[in-house]
């Protein structure tokens, strides 16, 4: 197999026009850029199983510029006693009348499958390997498709109207905290905790908080109910005394809180003062208070859920 200084990894993606711009958010703090071809190539490893738009990964063992020399190097592989299946992947970056349609994926999958030496198992292989095209250029390695972790917890024992989704908690989760290594993060306003579940159900160190008792109790309820051990406390973002990494602040709105405009600036302010990075979730232009906070914004996206628009904004 071919040398190289740091993996390569191939991603793919699926997403409603109505979550391309939280899907390209979400990109873009993975891996520092963003596509609309639904594939991208990167030395960064995520997990597929984070996103809610990544379908799967390849991490690139072998690559050519045709398929033949992908054919030439898979001679190499020895499965041994082990069982392997290979899929081609259907998105690609190729457009008319260059696209690979599905008998002629098929007819490659069976070409590398009969150059590697081992037992092929379409059902339950030891190994699944994968291949793609991006560039031009024809990739073959490791596959993982993406399991709909979110899915298992859309129906919680406490819910809230207003809450966010699952799909789109767990992108606002990766948008805060794109690598979870030795990060601290903090809800101070968690609600019924949709967005600490999402975040504990990916290892991320993240506590909850909020004013409302009974959201705290059902926040609570919620993380246990899934099997998570996470900290919910009970009481304003003025009385958090310690220092986080990232806040993630579903600004509460006046049309379902008794939250004032005052409370609102009040609570960015608070959050300016506890975390270097804040992500800030909204249903109204709140750029001013932001900066008047003593925010940057550095990037942002809408997203919708039924008639709700929210905006998610990156502050630093």
């Amino acid at each position: 197999m071919t040398e190289q200084t740091k993996p390569t990894f191939i991603y793919t993606f699926g997403y409603s026009k109505e979550e391309r711009e939280l899907c390209h958010l979400e990109m873009r703090c993975f891996f520092g850029k963003e596509t609309d071809e639904n594939i991208l190539i990167s030395h960064v490893n995520i997990s597929p199983s984070r996103s809610p738009f990544i379908r799967e990964r390849i991490e690139v063992t072998l690559e050519g510029d045709e398929l033949q020399d992908i054919l030439d190097q898979v001679t190499a592989i020895k499965m041994a006693d082990e069982t392997f299946k290979v899929i081609f992947s259907k998105t690609n970056d190729r457009k008319p009348p260059h696209t690979i349609e599905y008998q002629e994926r098929r007819d490659i999958e069976r070409s590398v499958g009969w150059l590697i030496e081992g037992e092929a198992d379409v059902h339950q292989p030891d190994h699944t390997f994968g291949m793609a095209t991006v560039g031009g250029r024809w990739y073959f390695g490791h596959y993982e498709k993406s399991e709909a972790v979110w899915l298992q917890h859309t129906k919680k024992p406490r819910e809230y109207s207003t809450a966010l989704s699952t799909r789109v908690a767990r992108a606002v989760m990766n948008i805060a905290v794109p690598n979870p290594q030795g990060i601290k993060a903090i809800d101070p306003c968690c609600g019924i905790g949709t967005v600490l579940v999402e975040g504990l159900s990916m290892g991320i160190n993240i506590e909850g908080r909020d004013i409302n008792p009974l959201v705290v109790t059902g926040s609570r309820e919620n993380i246990a109910h899934f099997g998570f051990n996470g900290t919910v406390t009970m009481g304003p973002i003025s009385e958090v005394t310690e220092k986080y990494d990232v806040a993630i602040i579903d600004l509460p709105y006046n049309l379902y809180t008794h939250a004032t405009p005052e409370d609102q600036f009040s609570i960015l302010k608070q959050a300016r003062r506890i975390a270097d990075k804040v992500i800030v979730i909204t249903i109204e232009s709140m750029d001013e208070k932001v900066k008047e906070s003593g925010f940057s914004i550095q990037d942002r996206c809408l997203t919708q859920k039924g008639h709700f628009t929210r905006e998610i904004l990156v502050c630093t």
